[in-house]
């Protein structure tokens, strides 16, 4: 930071609390005012930025108990003056330098080794904190100071179907062998991230915890799968059934079957639905989707075949392949 804006910035109205705030109360503003201006919170907003950048600095002095009470002091002693080359200003200078320069070289008062100590005191490298007792703390954003956020932890698990679509709580081993207990949301897809707010690691510094980040793997169905909140499973029927029409049963996932009608004349590949029997979340049911497909015998007996090929020489001649060569032709 330039030395000059010891003089010209009032930290303690940028936190917007009195010179007499305690650490804690210290902390807790700029924990509000950290969050509220943060840059991943407020991208593009160079305002914003701007703000988050003074709230910051000013932490990362009034913070460090020594930094703090020299500021106090450079203001109360300093108010008004200017550094300059030369010129009648000086004087106010020097005299704010006397209190502060003589404890950190011994350089005499007013001399330009003197002028140097205390300007690089304060500027080392520009607008960024230097190292030293004035060193910015880790962490922050582009440089400024403040307290560094702890690390994520990134965890895996392996949940069965049902409970995906059901929804439940299971524990987990932490990496410090510890356990520790994720909710499972109802409808969770398959390489989903769960992320639990401040149980990653601590801090270095006095920040806010990292986050445990789980991605959730879910194993298939035999029967089932997901489109979102549906459920769909595939139902073989007879060639009878979808000639002739019938009544089927269908399963369901964690319930009892369910009857639906099989219009006569319905195609392998036509989808039947059943209201409310999907995923059920607080977002939402969805239903299940039986598709139909038609199966065809593997093995007939004489009689079967022999009614077969009656039926073959009554039924209506048409090419059901007609429709998809002339489409493969234009």
């Amino acid at each position: 930071m330039a030395s000059q804006d010891w003089f010209d910035k009032d930290f303690y109205k940028v936190l917007g609390v009195d010179k007499d705030v305690s650490e804690a109360d210290l902390k807790k503003t700029y924990r509000k005012l950290a969050r509220k201006y943060h840059p991943d919170s407020n991208p593009g907003d160079a305002k914003a930025e701007a703000m988050f950048k003074e709230v910051s600095e000013a932490y990362a002095v009034l913070s460090d108990p020594e930094q703090r009470a020299e500021y106090d002091q450079i203001r109360a002693m300093g108010s008004g003056a200017r550094f300059t080359a030369g010129g009648s200003d000086a004087g106010g200078f020097e005299d704010v330098f006397s209190m502060f320069g003589q404890g950190r070289g011994g350089r005499s008062r007013g001399t330009d080794a003197g002028f140097d100590d205390f300007f690089t005191m304060f500027d080392q490298g520009g607008a960024s904190f230097g190292s030293g007792r004035f060193g910015q703390p880790s962490g922050g954003f582009r440089g400024f100071g403040g307290p560094q956020r702890g690390t994520d932890v990134t965890a895996r698990t392996t949940i069965d179907f049902v409970t995906a679509t059901k929804g439940e709580t299971i524990s987990l081993q932490g990496e410090d062998g510890k356990p520790f207990k994720v909710k499972i949301p109802a409808g969770v897809s398959d390489g989903q991230k769960i992320r639990l707010r401040g149980r990653g690691r601590p801090s270095p510094d006095g920040g806010e915890p990292g986050d445990i980040v789980v991605q959730v793997s879910v194993r298939p169905h035999p029967v089932f799968t997901r489109e979102g909140l549906n459920l769909r499973v595939t139902v073989p029927v007879t060639f009878t059934e979808a000639a002739l029409g019938a009544t089927i049963e269908v399963p369901t996932l964690g319930g009892d079957p369910v009857k639906l009608r099989v219009a006569p004349g319905t195609p392998s590949g036509r989808v039947l639905r059943v209201k409310g029997r999907g995923v059920q979340t607080a977002k939402g049911t969805g239903d299940l989707l039986a598709e139909v497909q038609v199966v065809v015998p593997s093995h007939l007996d004489g009689a079967a075949r022999e009614a077969l090929e009656k039926f073959s020489e009554l039924e209506p001649k048409e090419n059901p392949r007609a429709d998809l060569m002339s489409k493969a032709r234009s």
